[in-house]
């Protein structure tokens, strides 16, 4: 076929990044964030056990976090019209200067003075920081990848987003707070921050991250609203945003109503409970970039739907039942946790998914399932909330509920089919970045 000299040609160009499923130009993009997003999960481990120690309630931080949750999943929207309209590079430098100035704030005017109004101020602020950087980011490696990488990309892509945030980052806090402190430690988190920010925007030299990715002659301001309209101008979108938001809801209800079950009702340990945790998101973590890497060979919409819908339905059950049925054993609680946290993974070709079936506005379809990401985090316990007060379950009337909304995710992905004219306009695509792969290497190599 008189494609495979140019593919074979640009693999050996790549090497081990394309092996590894990596776009090389954007390499570097993976390893600052990775140590961003450890800087920004420093904090995740301790930050609201440090506010009840220093005289703060509960319910100040409920509603910190609460705030907070609702910043993140605004700007996680907001990435991808500004990803279009002034480039990821710029999208990505404003995250990061905001992070870096508005934690200056949050502790030397709030968490240092135990000052409640302006730690609450600076926090809820800080929340429309790190979504920026990292969705940004995603972007930019929709806009650059060739198709037939996108799923594996959006596996590292989540490989070093649940890496840094929360799993390395709560393991820095750890063994740092020993030494330093906690204040100390959280102003660690910035020096991590700011490091990760310059390898990503310093050491990143691909050219399309720099400008605008819309079309010369767009109306900007229908650009902007157009990430908003397109939910009903692509219905597809909207059900992808649905399944997105099903997809981590769990993990957040869960980091909310399953200490109690495990600790008080079948009496493990608090330190057993933690290592739980800890495996439950090193399964999500390997299981990333496993989902992508099946994405790019048995197709993106088939393993959302079956490792991660039905894959959830499943496994949320048996992460209850295991532990009543084998009380006190350790390893296969530890299992059913691992295997939940890997299903809840299988959703990461969502990202590298929307791009095919909206190949003319990625950015704007990746907006969506920022929002869905971000509204995730106060969905999962608002169905607790519903399950407990509305109808009066216990912790089992919960669990199958949620089995529940994954199933119904599943069928939702039956609606996730790229069109025909989406799929030319992808092989488009494909033979521009053949073109341009190939006429780099000759560059590279004209004597």
């Amino acid at each position: 076929m008189p494609e495979t000299g140019p593919q074979t040609t640009s693999t050996a160009q790549r090497g081990l990044a394309a092996l590894l499923g990596i776009p090389r130009p954007l390499l570097f993009g993976f390893i600052g964030l990775l140590l961003f997003m450890v800087g920004d999960g420093v904090e995740a481990g301790y930050l609201d056990t440090y506010m009840l120690h220093h005289g703060h309630t509960q319910g100040d931080v409920n509603l910190m976090f609460t705030t907070y949750g609702v910043s993140v999943m605004i700007s996680a929207w907001l990435a991808g019209p500004l990803s279009d309209l002034y480039g990821p590079r710029r999208t990505m430098w404003a995250g990061l200067v905001m992070w870096a100035v508005l934690e200056v704030g949050f502790l030397s005017l709030g968490l240092g003075p135990d000052n409640l109004t302006m730690t609450l101020l600076f926090y809820t602020l800080r929340g429309f920081a790190y979504p920026l950087f990292a969705y940004g980011f995603l972007v930019w490696i929709a806009a650059v990848t060739p198709a037939r990488m996108l799923g594996s990309a959006a596996g590292w892509f989540w490989f070093s987003f649940s890496a840094g945030l929360p799993t390395l980052g709560s393991q820095f806090a750890r063994y740092t707070i020993p030494s330093i402190g906690e204040l100390a430690t959280f102003w660690c988190s910035l020096g991590l921050v700011i490091l990760g920010g310059l390898v990503a925007l310093l050491l990143v030299r691909e050219p399309t991250g720099s400008k605008s990715l819309l079309p010369a002659g767009t109306d900007r301001k229908k650009a902007f609203f157009g990430s908003i309209s397109i939910t009903w101008r692509e219905p597809k979108t909207m059900a992808a945003g649905i399944i997105r938001t099903i997809n981590t809801s769990s993990e957040y209800a869960f980091l909310a109503i399953m200490p109690a079950f495990f600790v008080d009702e079948l009496h493990f340990s608090q330190a057993q409970w933690l290592d739980l945790l800890s495996l439950i998101f090193l399964g999500n973590i390997l299981f990333n970039l496993v989902a992508g890497m099946l994405a790019d060979k048995l197709g993106h919409r088939f393993v959302v739907a079956v490792g991660g819908c039905v894959g959830c339905c499943v496994t949320i059950p048996l992460f209850y039942y295991v532990p009543l049925w084998y009380p006190g054993n350790f390893p296969l609680a530890a299992l059913a946790g691992f295997i939940y946290g890997g299903t809840v993974a299988a959703f990461v070709p969502m990202s590298g998914l929307m791009p095919l079936i909206c190949p003319k506005e990625k950015a704007a379809a990746l907006s969506i399932l920022g929002l869905g990401a971000g509204a995730s985090t106060w969905v999962g316990p608002a169905v607790v909330g519903i399950c407990e007060s509305w109808f009066g379950m216990g912790l089992e009337g919960v669990i199958w509920s949620f089995s529940g909304l994954y199933l119904a995710a599943g069928i939702l992905t039956l609606c996730l089919r790229i069109s025909p004219e989406a799929r030319r306009h992808t092989e488009m695509l494909e033979k521009k970045h053949t073109l341009r792969d190939r006429e780099a290497y000759a560059m590279e190599h004209a004597v």
